[in-house]
């Protein structure tokens, strides 16, 4: 008897702290979605916030063409439409033009008829898609997490063969999860690792420009405290490396800027989450550091 009521004391007790317990649980608020990170409370009722991506293409009719300007000597007219989401670009050794896109999750190519360009889609339900390159009759398509290849792609657009996966050990989280991708003048493939956030302190494997040998060997950090670049090239003489990045939000309307940036050499470090635009201590990460740590911007852009 005594067993029993002791028991039922337990049982009773226990009842008694989980009904506590999960009230205070749930007056936890829920954490703000990554773009929101860092928005000061003066600013918590803004109408700002992510543009969904549009259902379906515009039809070409429909793409305002003659509204873009560009400079005395060049012209701009639609050469493809119908593409969904189309993101980044890059050749194939046959004329085929291979475009990513990123929530749609395709990879396209576009062919040129000789006056009309037919667009085919050659792969389906991929994670974030965004970067394309071309080397060597081979494309190499990145997703978030792992980076594929379809080996002598171009003659078979028509039957595209499987994705055979070059690296897959990468950082899965979405919010600048997607790659930009090329191959650089020493063979290698680079590619961006954005930051998981708009402003947080990332741990080493976020907010850098990152390489790997073609075969998937070699994987290295290039570049560190970049936050997300959105592409990049190299000098056609020198062989250094040049990159955009998108600067963080809700520092102000016009600040911090964006910046284009010249990496000479691997292990630099581009400020991030410390300084923005090369003069701008972040207010929360920035107590500690100085600017001077780090690398200067080669050019401050417009922020957006």
């Amino acid at each position: 008897m005594r067993r029993f009521v002791v028991i039922v004391l337990a049982v009773s007790l226990l009842g008694a702290l989980t009904t506590w317990f999960i009230p205070a649980q749930a007056q936890q608020p829920a954490a703000p979605p990554s773009w929101k990170q860092g928005q000061p409370a003066e600013l918590a009722g803004s109408p700002l916030a992510p543009i969904a991506q549009p259902p379906a293409p515009l039809p070409a009719a429909e793409i305002p063409v003659n509204k873009l300007k560009v400079p005395p000597g060049f012209k701009i007219e639609l050469w493809a439409s119908g593409i969904n989401n189309a993101r980044a670009m890059t050749w194939g050794d046959k004329g085929t033009l291979f475009v990513s896109s990123r929530v749609a999750g395709n990879v396209y190519a576009v062919v040129d008829k000789g006056g009309s360009r037919e667009v085919k889609t050659i792969a389906k339900g991929l994670n974030l898609p965004n970067g394309v390159a071309f080397k060597d009759g081979t494309l190499y398509i990145a997703e978030v997490s792992k980076i594929s290849k379809m080996e002598g792609i171009e003659s078979k657009l028509d039957s595209p063969p499987q994705m055979v996966t070059v690296f897959e050990t990468l950082p899965k989280d979405l919010p600048h999860g997607w790659k930009y991708l090329a191959f650089g003048p020493d063979g290698k493939l680079y590619f961006n690792i954005g930051a998981p956030c708009n402003i947080c302190l990332p741990p080493d494997t976020h907010a850098n420009i990152s390489r790997v040998n073609a075969d998937g060997t070699g994987f290295e950090y290039y570049a560190h405290g970049v936050r997300n670049s959105v592409g990049f090239d190299w000098h056609p003489v020198t062989k250094e490396l040049y990159f955009a990045t998108h600067a963080r939000d809700w520092l102000g309307e016009d600040v911090p800027s964006d910046r284009f940036d010249h990496a000479p050499r691997k292990g630099l470090h581009f400020g991030f989450p410390f300084c923005h635009q090369g003069d701008i201590p972040d207010p929360e990460f920035g107590k500690t550091r100085t600017c001077s740590e780090f690398a200067p911007p080669l050019i401050m852009t417009t922020s957006g």
